[in-house]
């Protein structure tokens, strides 16, 4: 709880060490080195230059009342920086701020420099091309569905199919990080989960005080390099290479490209769309303009459901909500109809096979079968809890009437 002096002189403020971008007639705020991004009107920066001048909360607001004609709350103002971590010190009231956990730390900005060069980009985005181009040329045919069982073990396929997969993931997040690391933000890879969909994911808030090509760039640079991964699978294909791994990997880096442009979830092309169209919080104004769609009379379209917005982003807003609706319906139909037709099954004829069958090689392909599939559906839960647990245990206490336990 914030709370101000009772003494009559005025309430001075320590602010963190802060990074500033003008955009669209607003201030992008935050730290240079990581956490939370906040977005302030033209008044807002007026009374944070102020404050950061060493005025004090009361004689800020006068200014402010005096410069613009505003009346601005100064001390809620402060409040919402506090919350957002960009304050150090209101009144007495000290904010420690929180190291913010970063992946590879002894990656430096001068190691990965450049990877911003438009040449190396141009070089990479060069090698999809060529590989496309052999296969236009008829030097190599793309991969099919059947590729992924190129072993007569399914314990094989699968356990090959999920190394690969991890790996390939792992140079995805790798090169959003060290694209972001090159434009000086910080960055980590975390676990995370999009509706059924267990991910690793890299958070680089921090980004939005950067200039839009460097945002571009690292928000395209994982698909970029999966583009790149697998055009030089194709063009080792055509050039005489015959591991069948080569294959697997193509139709993978196929899925995961195809995957980003899921908009309706926060993927790579979502944070693309979201920043072209100069909305803030595109995916979070979605959800609030749905439940606010479910929780008035039928028919009832207030725009009152998005008061901040202007009109402009309030339609963008709107028609998102609406592809986030259907694509989240489609995608967890399908991913239903997935877990209890094609997982379930399986998992069930893996744990028969371990009760019934004596042949040794059998039961360890069944064994090994069962431990992937329930230790993925385990780490999709637990990451999934401790992501959503705290909203969880708010709904249940609003639905029981108890106050929620806090741990």
């Amino acid at each position: 709880m914030y709370q101000e002096d009772s003494d009559p002189v005025d309430v001075t403020v320590v602010l963190r060490e802060l990074r500033f971008r003008h955009d669209d007639g607003e201030w992008i705020v935050g730290c240079p080195d990581g956490g939370r991004v906040v977005a302030i009107p033209e008044v807002g920066m007026e009374a944070l230059r102020l404050l950061a001048a060493g005025n004090g909360v009361r004689r800020t607001q006068r200014l402010v009342l005096g410069s613009t004609g505003r009346s601005v709350d100064v001390s809620a103002f402060v409040r919402g920086l506090a919350d957002a971590g960009l304050v150090k010190r209101f009144g007495h009231e000290e904010f420690p701020g929180e190291a913010e956990r970063v992946t590879l730390p002894r990656l430096r900005q001068r190691h990965v420099r450049w990877l911003l060069s438009p040449v190396v980009q141009a070089t990479i985005m060069s090698v999809p091309l060529a590989g496309v181009g052999a296969v236009l040329l008829g030097y190599v045919q793309l991969p099919t569905w059947t590729d992924f069982l190129w072993s007569e073990y399914s314990t094989v396929n699968l356990l090959t199919q999920l190394g690969l997969a991890w790996v390939l993931i792992g140079l995805h997040e790798l090169a959003h990080l060290g694209t972001a690391r090159a434009a000086g933000v910080a960055g980590r890879v975390t676990l995370g989960t999009r509706l059924q969909f267990l991910v690793a994911q890299t958070e680089v808030s921090g980004i939005w005080l950067k200039g839009r090509r460097e945002r571009l760039t690292v928000y395209l640079s994982g698909i970029a390099l999966d583009a790149c991964v697998a055009g030089l699978c194709l063009l080792a294909l055509a050039l005489g290479a015959r591991s069948p791994l080569l294959a697997v990997v193509i139709v993978l880096q196929a899925l995961a490209i195809a995957e980003q442009f899921m908009i309706f979830m926060r993927t790579d092309i979502y944070f693309l769309v979201q920043d072209l169209t100069g909305c803030r919080d595109l995916y979070g104004d979605a959800g609030r303009y749905l439940r606010h769609l479910v929780s008035r009379p039928a028919g009832n379209l207030s725009a009152r459901a998005l008061p901040a917005l202007l009109p402009r982003e309030r339609r963008i807003v709107m028609c998102y909500a609406v592809v986030a609706a259907a694509g989240t319906g489609v995608c967890l139909f399908l991913g239903t109809r997935y877990l209890t037709e094609v997982m379930w099954p399986l998992l069930g004829r893996s744990v028969l096979r371990l009760t019934e069958t004596e042949e040794r090689l059998l039961w360890w392909d069944s064994a090994a079968t069962a431990v992937c599939l329930c230790g993925l559906h385990a780490l999709w839960a637990r990451t999934w809890w401790h992501r959503h647990q705290r909203r969880v245990r708010r709904t249940v206490s609003r639905l029981t009437g108890r106050r929620p336990l806090h741990s």
